[in-house]
């Protein structure tokens, strides 16, 4: 694979000209809890047709490519939510779309994704990670859109960023989800280049923290990985074409307990009236932990794909 580098700011207006029709501007809304460690914002990507950003670095990647290559389908390596943002597309283009997914991967977003039309592939986790790795699976063709170290992926992914600016030019710290570091990567990318005072700080959950690990270690390495009802980020290890952006752009993790996300999950729920998946309120629990310091706070809030009992069982005042 090609060494990789963070994506420009002119690509990245280029893919918000790009989708523009294709996704949703999501709102900022301010956080309604009156014990928050200061002015926390909320980025709800969870309100995105298929309830996640993924639909934003879809949209750029499958319009970026030829009409011969599409020709042929396209396909992804998802646990749900990228599955969906490459179904969604695929059905728009009236083009085929398959998924390879990890065996482990929840039943309702598989569900999700079998619906928009995709052939869904599911496999091991161990080899469903080196197929992320390697991009290849045999019998595969047309394009393969890679959920994370994707260029227009991360490029789509960053205008988060364009709009969290537009809303709040004077956010003090970004919070971000990390799953491969495709989307915090996009959005530290515009950050960056647009407001370099900007921190932007990955979310991590404790039973699968690689970033935290390789930033204390200053290099990847494999972790101890625990599944849990927090399935859109956490991996064995961070991606290692991935390591080289992410050190640069990331001013740090930020490691939550399942406990912290429950309570933010039921706090959103309950203040908001929003549905926000583990991963997507991983950067809410942090935030409400008090780890993004003080200032002003935005929390992206990437996916709303919850499993209607895993939420009941929360409002429930359960921990799943």
């Amino acid at each position: 694979m090609a060494t990789l580098g963070p994506v420009s700011l002119e690509e990245i207006h280029a893919a918000r000209e790009r989708i523009a029709g294709a996704v949703v501007r999501t709102p900022l809304l301010r956080l309604q809890a009156d014990d928050a460690p200061g002015e926390i914002h909320l980025k709800l990507e969870n309100l995105q047709p298929i309830g996640s950003f993924k639909l934003r670095g879809a949209a750029n990647a499958i319009r970026l490519a030829s009409q011969e290559t599409l020709a042929r389908g396209v396909w992804t390596a998802s646990a749900g939510n990228m599955a969906q943002g490459v179904a969604w597309q695929a059905r728009r283009l009236g083009i085929p779309c398959t998924v390879v997914a990890p065996d482990p991967a929840p039943q309702t977003k598989l569900e999700a994704t079998r619906r928009l039309g995709a052939r869904v592939v599911q496999v091991p986790r161990a080899e469903w990670f080196a197929v992320l790795s390697s991009g290849r699976f045999p019998g595969m063709e047309g394009l393969f859109v890679h959920p994370v170290s994707d260029p227009a992926v991360m490029a789509g992914n960053g205008t988060i960023a364009l709009e969290i600016l537009d809303d709040l030019p004077d956010v003090d710290t970004v919070l971000v989800p990390y799953g491969g570091g495709g989307l915090s990567s996009g959005i530290a990318a515009a950050l960056a280049a647009a407001r370099p005072s900007t921190r932007v700080l990955a979310c991590e959950v404790e039973t699968a923290a690689p970033l935290s690990a390789a930033l204390g270690a200053g290099a990847p390495w494999a972790i101890e990985y625990h599944a849990s009802f927090v399935d859109g980020i956490g991996a064995p290890q961070v991606l290692a074409e991935m390591w080289p952006i992410v050190r640069r752009l990331i001013q740090g993790s930020c490691v939550v307990s399942l406990a912290q996300v429950v309570a933010a999950i039921r706090l959103l729920a309950e203040r908001h009236r929003v549905i926000a998946e583990g991963a997507g309120a991983a950067s809410v629990a942090a935030a409400l932990a008090g780890l993004a310091g003080g200032g002003t706070v935005a929390c992206v809030v990437s996916g709303g794909n919850l499993d209607s009992a895993v939420l009941a069982r929360i409002l429930a005042g359960e921990r799943p």
